[in-house]
């Protein structure tokens, strides 16, 4: 495609005698496209990374040396996230779980503890697990990492180790530009997540519901001991939950099959430095899973209006409606490293066809400087969000956004 991505402008480092660089490329229309307001012009998503020519024998090691050099001269590439959104690293020597680990690793990242997870991720590198290993009929459609419990990753990297020849593909969309369509196209519906955020009721069950899914145990069990009584263990995951949840904003009923927990979260948080405002929320994802998913996974998520009231259809399936105009499928080559900001853009899977085994993508999850859960910031209003989105339009990253009143969600 025809874009206007700019080469990555840092200087040849040479490490251990060797010279490496990373200059950006084009990628099919199907793959990449240039983001529509609050970004930049002419910003791209992904922005596409490999290594020059000269550099083709590049090694691992001379890789995340580079990854660490480009971090330490202030963190270029965390502010290449920030307003891309979307990295895609290619042509890189990864090709298993320990090399993806090192990699990721070398940006810095302070690993992020998973709890509450609806997924089971078993360890397979230090920090790397699975990503999501639903069956390859399941849709999981364009989400922020978490958004149905307190404490997110601000960070995201997958790993294509082995891609299916047809199928597979992992979106990619911005939730900032999915706030200034939503507020453009839906502000009544805008306002009212302003002002009552969602509630994210999350049932834990004892036994795995379905294929990929995780258990009780698993969610909230890490410190359960073989051995431990009922009292003790109920008593553990409570703990657990009290030590990641918001306080009064979090409660949690016990019943026949597991447990019940529910959240009262912010949907509309803002993006560190720049304060604009992005909808960190999986609300599309959730309606298309109630449309086409299996009844057990049905079972697993509610999500409601923060007063408890159902949020209408017609403006679920309208997010989905913009998340479908503006998203694009990253085609994975094996080896490529996809590096996500949680807090600004979405990802997911589409289905694939052959066996399961076709499709093995790596999951790595961070924390950044502020961690996009524990107490997200919203916006309270009407008037303020119609101010902001205004600003937004007018001059995006330009505008200082001191005078407006951001207050914890409460």
């Amino acid at each position: 495609m025809a874009t206007t991505t700019e080469e990555l402008q840092i200087e040849k480092l040479s490490l251990k005698g060797s010279i490496v660089t990373f200059e950006s490329f084009d990628l099919p229309a199907s793959n990449q496209r240039i983001l529509g307001s609050p970004h930049p012009k002419n910003t791209v998503i992904p922005l596409a990374l490999r290594p020059t020519k000269a550099d083709a024998k590049v090694t691992l090691d001379a890789a995340v040396e580079i990854i660490k050099t480009l971090q330490e001269k202030d963190g270029i590439l965390t502010k290449k996230l920030a307003r891309h959104g979307t990295l895609l690293f290619r042509d890189l020597p990864i090709h298993n779980a320990e090399d993806f680990s090192k990699f990721a690793h070398a940006f810095g990242y302070k690993p992020h503890e998973i709890i509450g997870i609806v997924v089971n991720r078993p360890l397979l590198a230090p920090n790397v697990a699975p990503a999501n290993e639903a069956p390859k009929e399941v849709l999981i459609y364009n989400h922020n990492e978490s958004p149905q419990v307190p404490h997110a990753p601000e960070y995201i990297f997958f790993y294509g180790n082995r891609a299916p020849s047809k199928g597979g593909e992992s979106p990619i969309s911005s939730s900032l530009e999915l706030f200034n369509r939503a507020q453009q196209e839906i502000p009544e519906f805008i306002a009212e997540l302003a002002e009552k955020g969602v509630l994210s009721k999350v049932t834990y069950f004892l036994e795995k519901q379905y294929e990929g899914g995780s258990t009780l145990k698993q969610a909230f069990g890490k410190e359960i001991q073989e051995g431990d009584d009922e009292e003790t263990k109920r008593r553990k995951i409570e703990a657990q939950i009290a030590r990641y949840g918001r306080g009064e904003h979090t409660t949690w009923e016990w019943n026949e099959e597991g447990l019940v927990l529910t959240h009262r979260l912010p949907v509309i948080r803002t993006q560190p430095g720049t304060n604009l405002p992005t909808l960190f929320t999986g609300l599309a994802s959730y309606w298309k899973r109630t449309q086409f998913d299996t009844e057990a996974r049905k079972k697993v998520t509610q999500q409601l209006f923060g007063d408890g009231t159902p949020i209408p259809e017609k403006y679920l399936a309208h997010l989905a409606k913009i998340t479908d105009e503006i998203r694009v499928l990253h085609r994975w080559q094996e080896g490529d490293v996809l590096v996500y900001d949680n807090t600004i853009a979405q990802h997911g899977r589409e289905p694939w066809q052959g066996e399961q085994s076709d499709r093995v993508v790596m999951a790595s999850l961070f924390d950044g400087e502020s961690v996009p859960g524990p107490y997200g910031k919203t916006i309270r209003t009407h008037r303020l969000i119609r101010e902001i989105s205004h600003h937004v339009i007018a001059d995006p990253y330009g505008v200082s956004f001191n005078d407006f009143d951001f207050q914890n969600f409460s």
